[in-house]
């Protein structure tokens, strides 16, 4: 990890204490969030996306398109070295999984079919995102 950021490691019990039920199992368990059911889906304020678990800027608004699938997407990440991309082979599919480099949570998936200028969909549950507003 060039960024020099140090990596956050919590125990099990110190995680379920600090995050919600669907932010538990989506960020130490890999789960998924229903299509159209996660706060930042239809989201559209300008600001920052950092990760539930650690704060750790993830996605900025003006990356954020809406691809349909029902899940916030972006098409690239704020700095790549904190995203870890890593092959899911779960489920019959061949994905790539996304995961926090800084505390390992499970954000989602990226695929290359999003728009320019990368080509690339970031698809992230929404349970492993806080906003952050910009101040305009």
């Amino acid at each position: 990890m060039s960024n020099k950021m140090p990596k956050v490691k919590k125990t099990d019990a110190e995680w379920r204490a600090q995050l919600s039920d669907i932010q538990y199992q989506v960020t130490r368990h890999a789960d998924t969030e229903r299509a159209f059911s996660g706060k930042f889906w239809d989201h559209h304020e300008v600001g920052t996306y950092i990760c539930v678990c650690c704060n750790t800027p993830l996605f900025e608004s003006d990356a954020k398109f809406d691809s349909g699938c029902g899940w916030p997407s972006y098409f690239k990440a704020i700095n790549p070295d904190y995203v870890l991309e890593i092959p899911d082979h779960t489920h019959g599919m061949t994905r790539i999984e996304i995961v926090c480099n800084i505390c390992d949570a499970h954000l989602g998936h990226v695929f290359p079919d999003g728009p320019p200028p990368t080509r690339m969909r970031y698809c992230i549950n929404s349970a492993s995102l806080q906003f952050t507003a910009k101040n305009l």
